[in-house]
């Protein structure tokens, strides 16, 4: 007799995540223009409300769906609009008191 499972594998989930879980908003620019995109400035460095600095390292990749592909971005990667991609320069606030 051969017997069968009852149970279904699941199909692989998707790993689409709101874009918006990757976005720094509310950041302050700072330093040197190293560039332009769409005839924007682009700074060196941004910090965000908390005080955490990130320094420039590209532009974001699109997906199929010509959003930015968020599941490109490494570990301290961050989108600041319009799709510049800032890195965490280190994690305490920049105005700390020393």
């Amino acid at each position: 007799m051969k017997i069968r499972s009852t149970f279904k594998l699941a199909a692989k989930q998707s790993r689409n995540l709101p874009t918006e879980y990757f976005i720094l908003a509310n950041v302050r620019f700072e330093g040197q223009v190293v560039g332009y995109l769409a005839g924007r400035p682009i700074r060196e460095t941004v910090t965000d409300g908390s005080g955490l600095r990130y320094r420039f390292v590209g532009v974001a990749a699109r997906n199929a769906g010509g959003g930015p592909d968020v599941q490109s971005l490494r570990q301290g990667e961050w989108i600041v609009q319009p799709g510049l991609v800032y890195a965490i320069i280190d994690d305490a606030p920049a105005n700390r008191a020393a």
